[in-house]
């Protein structure tokens, strides 16, 4: 998912490249006839880019799950979800 993302900023010339963009990824298992099954994955993001770019990553955030190949295989089965920070350069 951070790939799909990344990648669509830099469409729209957002440099998400040289470790700009990070995640963390956190998922939540349950039990399922004491199979250990995930159920919930969380990608929180955090893009580095000047706070002019917001409105465009707030866009490219709002559509960019249903290009990524991950999201579109497991979206059914598995609740993915993602967030993002922006931080500023040097901040």
């Amino acid at each position: 998912m951070m790939g799909t993302f990344g990648g669509a900023l830099e469409a729209r010339q957002i440099d998400a490249s040289n470790g700009k963009l990070t995640a963390e990824i956190t998922g939540e298992v349950e039990t399922e006839e004491n199979v250990l099954v995930i159920r919930r994955i969380h990608v929180a993001m955090k893009l580095i880019a000047p706070q002019d770019v917001k409105d465009t990553v707030e866009r490219v955030h709002g559509m960019y799950a249903m290009r990524c190949p991950l999201y579109r295989t497991f979206h059914k089965t598995l609740q993915l979800t993602s967030s993002y920070e922006l931080v500023a350069p040097g901040g």
